[in-house]
């Protein structure tokens, strides 16, 4: 049995932080088209960890990783990949329809797996996954890398000691022009990204959602959505999701009744801002009818120090570290099937126009 996973300070999934390992944990990673190249990179230089084998179906870009990278091995052949018995872990980088079959390949063959997010295709997959993993005692993480910048862990902070207040909404905007995915649609895109946040940071599931979207280019995926989830406590979470938007923005307002959460990943520098702004209820008597005001609280902000480094290499960090330490990661398979729950939901919202779909749990 892995051991349960804890929250210590972002510092601990620096790489700086693994202890010395017996012996490198060996790594491949399975596919090296748009993030691939990323995890190529991070696991290339994340000690305890040794990169063995890429592996892709396109021999030009092979041919450029092996000129990078002369001592590693590249293949086309995922099967023949995951037989080598030196192979401890495998990271898959690949369209969202074949991460099932190449994590269920790897997981059989009794590879550890860290899978690209969203972690599977449809709820039964990711169940069947994580039912794998325990089987093969083997951990299975999915790289939901927003849960492991310094931004997002410090928001996780102010929820969990209450610095917020009662959360009352999550307000996020994740728009640009493309990339256009060619086996899923936006929500499946872009919501992943702030579902994951959600389910790390919040501490609360939606019971319910609703979704509406639009495809504008004939044949393909629906490209602008918007998404609302409803929870059983006074939260309520919208998104607005876009792939045609002539600028980029990745914004996100997390409101309480105490203070106020602005992220914004684009920001250079000051990427959370905290405002103790808000608005209350005021009630003034009267012998027969109660007069109500609502009062303004208009207080500072303030920007709080975020910890430094890159996400990814924290990511594939605590990867290693969950490998030689037998540990859960933070974003483990379970993180993955919450995630995949509510996209389902979404999915089957939008397809009755927003009428309003039941996240069930298990």
């Amino acid at each position: 049995m892995l051991a349960s996973p804890s929250t210590p300070a972002i510092s601990s999934y620096r790489s700086s932080a693994i202890p010395p390992l017996p012996r490198p944990i060996k790594v491949a990673v399975i596919g090296c088209g748009y993030w691939g190249p990323n995890l190529i990179r991070n696991f290339s230089t994340t000690p305890g960890a040794e990169l063995v084998a890429i592996c892709d179906l396109q021999p030009e870009r092979l041919a450029k990783f092996k000129a990078q990278y002369p001592t590693v091995e590249t293949t086309s052949d995922y099967t023949a990949l995951l037989a080598r018995d030196d192979l401890d872990a495998v990271a898959i980088a690949t369209p969202v329809s074949t991460h099932f079959p190449l994590a269920r390949a790897a997981l059989a063959a009794g590879k550890h797996v860290m899978v690209e997010k969203p972690m599977t295709a449809t709820v039964a997959e990711a169940q069947e996954l994580v039912a794998l993993a325990e089987v093969k005692q083997r951990v299975l993480m999915v790289d939901h890398t927003f849960a492991y910048t310094g931004a997002v862990r410090k928001i996780r902070d102010l929820v969990q000691t209450g610095q917020l207040g009662e959360l009352l909404y999550y307000d996020s905007v994740r728009i640009n022009l493309g990339l256009f995915q060619s086996d899923v649609n936006v929500l499946w895109d872009l919501a992943v990204h702030d579902l994951a946040i959600m389910d790390f940071a919040l501490g609360q599931e939606p019971v319910s959602v609703s979704a509406t979207g639009h495809a504008h280019l004939k044949g393909q995926h629906e490209d602008i959505a918007y998404l609302t989830c409803f929870f059983e406590s006074n939260l309520i979470a919208h998104l607005h999701l876009n792939w045609l938007s002539p600028v980029k923005i990745r914004r996100t307002i997390i409101g309480g009744d105490k203070q106020m959460a602005v992220y914004d990943d684009l920001e250079p520098s000051e990427k959370l801002k905290i405002y103790d702004r808000g608005a209350n209820l005021q009630e003034a008597g009267a012998e027969t009818l109660r007069r109500q005001k609502i009062d303004y609280r208009m207080g500072d902000m303030h920007a709080p120090h975020i910890v430094p480094g890159e996400a990814l290499q924290c990511n594939t960090a605590h990867f290693i570290d969950c490998i030689a330490n037998n540990r859960t990661p933070m974003t483990d398979g379970q993180a993955g099937l919450r995630v995949v729950r509510i996209l389902e939901a979404a999915s089957e919202s939008m397809r009755r126009r927003g009428e309003p779909v039941t996240v069930f749990r298990s």
